[in-house]
């Protein structure tokens, strides 16, 4: 009898920590889910002002209202401007 009931208690607990494990997996798949879906303005692609290459707008450098795929194209672009001045 005591056999017995020692194995419905590590039965009962493996249910319970297995149910546990599954509600955090269900969570963390739609907080996943969620992220992907996410703004449509961090997907937004933009164009170099230098190169005319799009990229996306989180990896992009906007410098003076203009975007940039590098730092080098910004300061080529920056220095163009200045001497067509």
């Amino acid at each position: 009898m005591n056999l017995l009931l020692i194995r419905l208690i590590i039965f009962a607990v493996l249910f319970f920590a297995g149910l546990k494990l599954y509600r955090m997996y269900r969570e963390w798949k739609l907080d996943r889910e969620e992220a992907a879906q996410g703004s449509p303005q961090a997907n937004q692609m933009v164009r170099c002002a230098w190169c005319q290459v799009h990229l996306p707008e989180d990896e992009a450098l906007r410098e003076r209202g203009q975007w940039f795929c590098s730092p080098d194209h910004r300061n080529k672009y920056l220095e163009e401007q200045q001497h067509g001045d």
